[in-house]
């Protein structure tokens, strides 16, 4: 994700940048090996050693690294000797990142180059929906080791803000792509489900609550299924620089990620029943099974029943997937990584 939106940035930056006394070329450098620094210190060293190489005037990295300092989520920081700085996507929030990134690379800028004064146009960041959602407060540091200036927002509402963007950085719609066998057993499965009329008779029975129930716990049983079948769940280890909030993040977005994720698959498999049975099952033929009339209603359970089933199965499925290929498919190119380090 921070490439494709970089890319986007760097298409319309130049026109926003560019004045009657300056233009702008604004390249882009993609570079996976700042997927394995824990922190913006790092990066933001890694970040100076590539603007050196292409001899840049100035250099912002954009990474999905979630960042915390002293308990709060940082959005950007900026070391104005060093001309270079850091943006994190995640903490701009799961939503509208493209527009919160234009804003943040153009405060950015205007930092390192002391633009407009610095600090002072911030460029929609303080708006009155920013300060109500998540206020985005400028810091200045002296310290050694603290960056020149450090954009942050508040401790709770800025990490539900941060835990969106961290979701949204491991795009969980794109998870059922990546299970193919627990995708096989769930469609295979559907398919039992329709031969059965004994799974019809169930459907029928059982009212809205206990479907709806029902539905809720075959999620719950895959998304923990592969948590403990694929050590998805990070324990915070003596030697780990994440403290237990960190790590608490990391674990609920990892939660949020599958729930989503397969949630995505159980929508998509319901519709794909619905139609199946629509086409394949005569009203006289289920009505003959069910004892009643059958309206679209019917037709609604019997689709509920198969695929409830079929995620279910889809669970056991999900254990033929190898760790490495359920990492791709629940995270990020720099989640993943960062897991595969741990283990080393």
């Amino acid at each position: 994700m921070p490439e494709r939106v970089t890319r986007r940035l760097a298409r319309d930056l130049p026109e926003l940048l560019s004045d009657e006394e300056l233009s702008w070329a604004v390249e882009v450098d993609v570079d996976p090996v700042t997927a394995g620094r824990h922190n913006t210190r790092d990066i933001l060293a890694s970040t100076r050693e590539r603007m050196d190489h292409h001899q840049w005037d100035l250099a912002i990295c954009l990474t999905d690294l979630p960042v915390r300092a002293n308990g709060r989520p940082v959005v950007a920081e900026a070391d104005l000797d060093r001309d270079v700085a850091v943006v994190s996507l995640p903490a701009l929030g799961g939503t509208q990142v493209y527009r919160r990134s234009k804003q943040v690379m153009l405060q950015m800028v205007d930092e390192l180059t002391g633009r407009d004064g610095g600090g002072e146009n911030r460029y929609g960041l303080d708006s009155k929906l920013s300060r109500i959602l998540a206020p985005v407060q400028r810091q200045e540091h002296n310290g050694e080791h603290e960056a020149d200036v450090r954009y942050t927002t508040t401790r709770r509402r800025g990490r539900l803000r941060l835990l969106s963007g961290m979701v949204r950085s491991n795009e969980p719609a794109q998870l059922v792509f990546g299970l193919r066998s627990a995708l096989a057993a769930a469609v295979a499965t559907s398919a039992f489900g329709l031969s059965s009329s004994t799974i019809w008779q169930i459907g029928d029975q059982l009212g809205a609550f206990r479907q709806v129930i029902a539905a809720v716990l075959s999620v719950a049983l895959l998304v923990g299924w592969m948590i403990l079948a694929h050590g998805l769940w990070e324990k915070r280890r003596d030697n780990s620089e994440h403290d237990r909030d960190q790590v608490l993040l990391y674990n609920t977005s990892t939660v949020a990620t599958l729930t989503i994720g397969i949630g995505v698959m159980y929508l998509g498999l319901f519709v794909i029943n619905l139609v199946v049975a629509l086409f394949l099952v005569p009203p006289n033929l289920l009505a003959s099974s069910l004892g009643h009339p059958a309206d679209f209603t019917r037709y609604l359970a019997l689709a509920w029943g198969f695929t409830t089933m079929g995620v279910v199965a889809g669970a056991l499925g999900s254990s033929l997937e190898s760790d490495q290929a359920v990492r791709q498919a629940a995270y990020g190119y720099r989640e993943e990584q960062r897991r595969r380090e741990q283990e080393r």
